[in-house]
């Protein structure tokens, strides 16, 4: 065993960087900082960095309001967070990107971090359907490359996937899953292939909903309103807008063309015309609801 793979078994991650400070970015700054992590919440965008850290003291404000937390704590995980926007800060033991889901992004923003942090920094990706081998495979050292795939609401959400890559070494796997379960989350593994398990498993729930409402067959609210009857929490058509159109849309084509275009997931088109409408759900007013 090299000296940099005996590291792993004995390292203790203390800080976080959190690229990307949308709604998943937040959400994973604020679990962090509340399991106690000193959390660096980083992004490019002053006003995207500000309604960060609004939203997580307004967040915390209603758990203390719930009283699920205390004041104590909230001043505590408000103290761990450092909200930055300078590069060159984002020093830390574990790095999680939740930047926008393009390949190229995320190769670029991991290996300009490379040259200011340790080899023995981890490196994860939140994608949600993006190849963590081919993320991994433009990295120094791609063996501590894994993908870290929160849901959303992250801090709500119980379930994180681990994506090993192809090059992901076992050590960095049980470190972000002795992780996980610090942060109070379920972790699960998988191999890093199409959509992971969640997003290719849910393919057919999004894309036959759409596919019965281009036949006609049913609408949007008749279609949500089966569902949650059935016993989901949220019908594909109020989830679609919860996550928003154009990530949906943009995995269920990642998803498709990597395994080859199979018929049975071919993107649904009023999906890609409500994303060319900007019809994107909550975050923009519309989706298939107004809100």
């Amino acid at each position: 065993m090299s000296q940099t793979e005996g590291f792993y078994l004995c390292r203790m991650i203390k800080t976080i960087c959190v690229c990307g400070a949308g709604t998943m970015g937040s959400g994973i700054a604020q679990v962090a900082a509340m399991a106690g992590f000193r959390t660096i919440q980083f992004d490019t965008n002053t006003a995207m960095l500000e309604k960060s850290r609004a939203g997580i003291e307004k967040n915390l404000e209603r758990l203390c309001e719930k009283g699920r937390i205390d004041t104590t704590k909230k001043e505590a995980t408000l103290q761990c967070l450092v909200f930055t926007g300078e590069l060159t800060d984002c020093i830390a033991d574990l790095v999680i990107e939740a930047i926008i889901e393009q390949p190229d992004a995320k190769k670029n923003l991991f290996n300009a971090l490379c040259s200011i942090n340790s080899p023995t920094t981890i490196f994860a990706s939140n994608t949600s359907s993006i190849s963590i081998t081919g993320i991994a495979a433009a990295v120094p050292e791609p063996g501590r490359v894994a993908g870290l795939h929160f849901f959303n609401p992250a801090p709500l959400m119980k379930l994180v996937e681990i994506i090993r890559a192809e090059q992901t070494r076992d050590e960095v796997v049980e470190e972000l899953v002795s992780l996980t379960k610090i942060l109070g989350k379920t972790p699960v593994i998988c191999k890093d292939s199409p959509g992971f398990i969640v997003n290719r498993v849910a393919r057919p729930y999004y894309l036959e909903a759409m596919k019965m409402v281009e036949e006609g067959a049913i609408d949007p609210s008749s279609a949500d309103a089966a569902m949650e009857a059935a016993g989901f929490k949220m019908g594909p058509f109020a989830l679609m807008d919860l996550i928003g159109m154009d990530i949906n849309f943009n995995v269920s084509n990642i998803v498709w063309n990597a395994l080859g275009q199979p018929a049975r997931l071919q993107p649904s088109s009023i999906q890609e015309q409500k994303v060319k409408a900007g019809e994107l759900g909550r975050k923009t007013g519309k989706g298939f609801y107004e809100y």
